[in-house]
């Protein structure tokens, strides 16, 4: 088992542009991810957002885009698992996320990685790993059910 890295990987039955619409917007973002943006997502731009999902609304996440190539690439950087409002994380080190979007016979494939776990502090590592491992898997289906959602009603 690499404990550094998630990677995970979903067809979509949607074309490319409604793919990075949906990662792109904070609107559509938030509403499929599960959180509410506190401003536009811009390329090398820290972000905040509050979670919505139910038992969660405490949490708040800090995101720093790194970097949006149109229909190809999306990447930020965040502290993983960060759901213990008593703990201050802000000064362990940040995972990186990157989805890449590439064209397949079903639609697109989205694949997401998050990698640098092995420089999280050793007391929360695998916790933060087992904690993103699980989220991606949901999210992965948040986003299908989403796109699925936009393009019937588009």
């Amino acid at each position: 088992m690499n404990s550094d890295r998630i990677e995970k990987s979903v067809v979509l039955r949607a074309p490319r542009a409604k793919v990075w619409h949906a990662l792109t917007d904070a609107q559509a973002l938030g509403a499929w991810f599960g959180m509410k943006l506190d401003g536009p997502i811009t390329a090398g731009a820290p972000l905040k957002g509050q979670v919505t999902h139910k038992g969660y609304e405490h949490i708040t996440l800090e995101i720093v885009v790194e970097r949006m190539e149109p229909e190809r690439l999306f990447s930020w950087r965040w502290h993983p698992h960060a759901v213990d409002p008593k703990s201050d994380y802000s000064q362990e080190p940040m995972t990186s996320v990157v989805f890449e979007l590439a064209d397949d016979p079903g639609g697109t494939r989205l694949t997401v990685v998050e990698s640098g776990f092995d420089s999280i502090p050793l007391a929360r590592r695998m916790e933060a790993y087992r904690g993103n491992e699980q989220g991606w898997s949901l999210q992965m289906e948040a986003i299908a059910r989403y796109v699925g959602q936009a393009a019937q009603s588009a």
